[in-house]
């Protein structure tokens, strides 16, 4: 298993490679809340566009559109509001994280309908799944709401099952190491939660 492993990564195509170099850019600046993660990332997205379609993807290369817009919203909604996203002011409340979810479930089932008939897609309602989601978390992260690397400790594990069983062993590596940094993003948004809010 470890020689096909690494045989898969002495295969990666440099445009896999460099994106999932921006990829850890972005996540590590994201956890220091640096605005320039969006950057980083509307750039990695913008190539992992072209990947996943390749890999027979299509719902997480619609993703990847959307990270690349939401990256535009990210570094202006942060650049705009810069002491806001320094510090993490908050939560998302309860009941909208319900009705968020019934909406991505609906919306996940019928996708993956719609691409079991329509097209050759590999695992419709897992790329569904974690596309739907990662909408959702993607705009918090841009909101700066600590629970985005909640979602996106779940979301990283079906990305990596997906990615990997696709043969882009490279991205499924990044997202392995991007559910380790999740985890330590979310200790840190949680501890800048609660750090007194800077006197003015």
């Amino acid at each position: 298993m470890v020689d096909s492993f690494l045989a898969d990564l002495r295969t990666t195509s440099p445009l896999e490679a460099v994106s999932v170099a921006l990829g850890l850019v972005y996540v590590l600046l994201a956890v220091k809340r640096s605005r320039w993660c969006w950057v980083a990332g509307g750039v990695s997205s913008a190539l992992l566009i072209y990947l996943a379609a390749q890999s027979r993807l299509p719902m997480q290369a619609l993703l990847d559109g959307y990270y690349t817009v939401m990256s535009c919203y990210g570094f202006f909604y942060w650049t705009k509001n810069k002491g806001e996203a320094t510090r993490v002011p908050g939560f998302w409340p309860l009941k909208s994280h319900l009705l968020a979810w019934l909406v991505i479930l609906l919306m996940s089932t019928l996708s993956a309908r719609w691409l079991a008939a329509a097209t050759n897609a590999a695992w419709p309602f897992l790329d569904s799944l974690t596309t739907w989601a990662s909408l959702l978390a993607a705009w918090l992260e841009a909101r700066v709401k600590v629970e985005t690397w909640l979602y996106w400790i779940a979301i990283d594990i079906g990305c990596l099952f997906l990615f990997y069983q696709q043969g882009l062993t490279f991205v499924a590596t990044l997202f392995a190491v991007y559910l380790v940094i999740s985890v330590f993003g979310f200790r840190s948004w949680l501890r800048a939660h609660h750090e007194p809010a800077p006197a003015t």
